[in-house]
């Protein structure tokens, strides 16, 4: 039980910080659908300057700058030219697909340098690692694990007890009457919408260099639109992210552990299951839609000239 605890925790990390990111996004008021694009531009920024320079933080720093820069283009074209968002976030998913399958076809097959893998592998936390069953479960966890945890906590900090953070809840309510108060709602959607970028690219790296280290074509496998309907069953609450992402990361992993029980059940099957419960998910969150606490203003472009 231990040890598919902590695969849970580990096949969790790419969602927890997908989740993340989109959660801040969608909470300026934007409906970014590129998540996957910026999961993968992600995953190629990481792999590849892990497999030239050797150098892992160098390696977080692509994954983060190359999905920062999806968040920019988005923000450029639906905050600044005002295009649809729904649209602009699948145009952005195909492009990051694109591009990474495109120039990452000559690494495929190739495998993260061992000094990477080493500074990523699983290290224990002196004292709270020997804490019985949660020890060996929380604080046995690559660095990479322990960064996301931080981060989700700092962003949910950030969200509900600072200024800055209720000035962005505010925006993605009413973002013309927070301009009215003279917030200037372009620059803070513009820095929100990169960050939740850069966490999608965290959580790209993650997956090029530790959970899959090695590359593919289409690594992230769909793991950016389980991000996306997951910010519902989160309903857009940082600290609901651990939940949402490891039970999801359990599911992602159910068919390794139902062929340890010998159980025989089709692997097609158990590959659909997070896929069919994402689905279920949505139709229900469409169900419940009155009840939904999801931002008032999302998905709708700001022009202060129609306030």
């Amino acid at each position: 039980m231990e040890l598919f605890l902590m695969a849970c925790i580990i096949a969790g990390t790419p969602l927890l910080l997908a989740i993340l990111g989109e959660i801040i996004t969608e909470k300026s008021g934007s409906l970014n659908l590129g998540v996957e694009g910026m999961m993968i531009l992600g995953s190629l920024g990481a792999f590849v300057t892990a497999y030239h320079t050797k150098n892992p933080i160098l390696t977080l720093f692509a994954g983060m700058v190359l999905g920062g820069l999806g968040g920019f283009i988005f923000s450029f074209l639906t905050v600044s030219l005002r295009a649809n968002q729904t649209v602009t976030g699948l145009t952005l998913t195909i492009f990051g697909t694109g591009i990474a399958n495109f120039f990452g076809k000559s690494y495929v097959g190739k495998i993260v340098p061992d000094n990477v893998k080493s500074f990523f592998s699983p290290k224990a936390i002196p004292v709270l690692s020997k804490i019985p069953f949660l020890g060996k479960i929380l604080f046995t966890q690559s660095i990479f694990v322990y960064i996301s945890i931080i981060i989700v906590i700092l962003t949910g900090i950030y969200l509900y007890k600072t200024k800055y953070g209720l000035i962005l809840t505010a925006i993605g309510e009413n973002p013309g009457a927070t301009d009215s108060a003279g917030i200037n709602v372009n620059l803070y959607k513009y820095i929100h919408i990169i960050y939740g970028g850069v966490l999608c690219g965290l959580s790209g790296a993650f997956i090029s260099i530790v959970y899959v280290p090695t590359w593919q074509d289409s690594i992230t496998a769909g793991k950016g639109w389980i991000a996306v309907a997951l910010v519902i069953f989160c309903k857009w609450n940082p600290f609901r992210t651990f939940l949402g992402a490891y039970i999801f990361g359990g599911l992602d992993i159910l068919g390794f552990r139902i062929q340890h029980l010998n159980i025989h059940i089709s692997q097609y099957f158990i590959d659909m299951v997070p896929y069919l419960v994402t689905i279920i998910i949505i139709v229900l969150s469409s169900i419940k839609r009155n009840k939904s606490f999801g931002p008032k203003a999302l998905g709708n472009n700001y022009f202060r000239e129609e306030r």
